[in-house]
């Protein structure tokens, strides 16, 4: 890997966003809509929106940078683009870093926003620190740029990649605890959430939302999380192609 290439491509990524507005406006605003949304259809109840607030506080970002991700790096790739940067002394480490890179700092914003929307403006009742939802949010964010680019491999359209979402998000959104708590569901699928990152990142948030200090659990879901992002993206550069089949 080189740092100058890596750099060089996260700023031509970062360009092409710019010109974007609309897969800007999705990656920052949508959660921040969606949290406000939620927050006021529980106007009557606000703990419930404390006991799912901070759980959703992770998981969408992470929807959002899937969805973006994987159609900005198909398009790249259906587009011819991506074939012209791997002709030349371009490694796929290097692109794959500099895609991560690029998709990571506007990671940062979004997380940003939506946890200061959140806690701030919204109330959202949080008797940890709030600086530790929003490293949660953060890595959520990344990994969904991870499973981007990784999916991104194996759509031939646009319209593909977007179908992925089903295969690779849904199972998690419902296995991961958000609806009922993992413990109680059938042996065999709380043995499928154990193994699946979104459950460590809801795990997470609900350690920073009932304990005022940093536990063991946190630390084990944070690396969790982390780790399975960097091999998501080490599985990408190994399948990153020049071209679509």
């Amino acid at each position: 890997m080189s740092t100058a290439r890596t750099l060089a491509t996260a700023a031509r990524v970062l360009r092409q966003l710019r010109h974007d507005p609309r897969s800007i406006a999705l990656m920052l605003l949508v959660p921040c809509v969606m949290l406000f949304l939620l927050r006021y259809v529980f106007d009557g109840s606000p703990g419930t929106f404390d006991n799912i607030g901070a759980s959703l506080l992770g998981i969408f970002p992470l929807i959002t940078m899937f969805l973006v991700t994987s159609i900005a790096t198909l398009r790249e790739r259906t587009s011819g683009t991506l074939e012209r940067l791997l002709a030349m002394p371009l490694g796929k480490a290097d692109l794959i870093a500099g895609y991560a890179l690029a998709f990571g700092l506007l990671a940062v914003v979004q997380s940003t926003l939506a946890t200061g929307l959140a806690v701030w403006f919204l109330g959202l009742d949080v008797i940890g620190s709030p600086w530790l939802l929003l490293l949660v949010a953060l890595l959520d964010a990344l990994l969904g740029t991870a499973l981007g680019l990784f999916v991104s491999a194996f759509a031939a359209s646009e319209f593909q990649a977007v179908q992925f979402m089903p295969a690779v998000i849904f199972p998690q959104l419902l296995l991961c605890g958000l609806f009922t708590p993992r413990d109680r569901m059938a042996p065999a699928l709380e043995a499928i959430s154990d193994a699946l990152p979104m459950s460590y990142a809801v795990d997470g948030m609900n350690q920073v939302l009932h304990h005022p200090e940093i536990t063991g659990d946190f630390v084990r879901d944070a690396l969790v999380v982390a780790g399975c992002a960097l091999l998501v993206l080490g599985l990408g550069a190994a399948t990153l192609r020049r071209r679509t089949a």
